[in-house]
């Protein structure tokens, strides 16, 4: 098993970087830089009246995973994920859990992301701490090549993280401009 745990901090308030975040996959603008997101549906959405929390579930089709070989071997270049959404408003936390559900006999990817307030300025900042975990099944016999293969996947899985980023700042810049009344 491969993976990587990572932080950033955003210059923005929580409010800003959690619609955002919401607002990542939907942005015609972002289709290229997201071009392994081939689409995004919401499954569910519920606000429970209680707690004030909003529970959301979407499907993600993304490319497979992974090196060029390894999807002609599995026959499949698609592969499909569910991402589970908490966001407490008053506690102002946002947490994603991503996990995929096709290609299970092969790889497992499981991806959290959680959004709070940066403890240095809990107003103007936020801080974005994701963990990305990597299994791939099938090549457990073949160690060293299923590590090199895992080893691939996260390096791909950190370059599309920087790119999910750079869109999450582009939107946030969008929607300051826009609280600002400036056109952009």
């Amino acid at each position: 098993m491969d993976g990587y745990s990572q932080e950033h901090t955003y210059k923005h308030p929580w409010e800003r970087v959690t619609s955002a975040s919401w607002r990542k996959f939907a942005d015609p603008e972002n289709k290229r830089t997201l071009s392994h997101i081939l689409e995004v549906d919401t499954l569910s959405h519920k606000l429970e009246p209680s707690s004030g929390k909003l529970y959301t579930t979407r499907a993600i089709t993304i490319h497979a995973p992974g090196p060029w070989f390894v999807r002609k071997i599995i026959g499949q270049d698609m592969c499909h994920c569910v991402e589970s959404t908490v966001v407490d408003a008053q506690s102002r936390s946002m947490q994603l859990a991503t996990r995929n559900i096709s290609l299970q006999k092969f790889i497992e990817v499981e991806e959290k992301i959680r959004y709070d307030p940066h403890p240095d300025n809990p107003n103007g900042w936020t801080i974005c701490r994701q963990e990305t975990s990597i299994r791939i099944k099938p090549l457990s016999a073949l160690a060293s090549m299923a590590e090199k293969i895992e080893q691939r996947c996260v390096e791909k899985f950190q370059h599309n993280s920087v790119k999910g980023r750079e869109v999450m700042e582009r939107i946030c810049k969008y929607l300051e401009a826009e609280s600002r009344g400036i056109s952009v």
